[in-house]
């Protein structure tokens, strides 16, 4: 169920975004900057399509989507993706995958937060995000 998800939510808390950052291969000056920041993040519906908007004080950008077709993205650090964004179970999960690699980002409401996991490799970051 998407519902939950829906509305604008604000970094509250970050651990080892920066390790996960290096893991992407994103430039060491970028990635501390990045670590730093507080995004804002929007997610809403129409019909079948989903949008997730994000806003920072150096970039801000936007996906739209269908619930599990692939689509093609450039992320925040200009990496030309292939995604796929499902509901499995309680949990919205984002699948990027680019020249051999791949990473997850898997969002869940927690005690109403909306908790996201960022894995690629062994590295894992946990981001917590409050409702505005």
């Amino acid at each position: 169920m998407l519902e939950p998800f829906l509305g604008t939510w604000r970094l509250e808390s970050s651990e080892n975004f920066e390790a996960y950052l290096e893991q992407l291969g994103v430039p060491g000056s970028i990635r501390h900057l990045a670590a730093l920041e507080k995004p804002t993040i929007s997610i809403g519906a129409r019909g079948d399509k989903v949008s997730i908007k994000t806003q920072t004080s150096f970039k801000n950008f936007e996906i739209v989507f269908k619930l599990g077709e692939e689509f093609d993205e450039t992320t925040a650090d200009n990496r030309k993706v292939k995604s796929v964004i499902t509901l499995v179970g309680n949990s919205l999960v984002h699948v990027q995958k680019w020249l051999g690699k791949e990473t997850t980002i898997k969002r869940q409401i927690v005690g109403g937060k909306m908790v996201a996991t960022h894995s690629m490799n062994s590295v894992v970051s946990r981001r917590v995000f409050k409702k505005v």
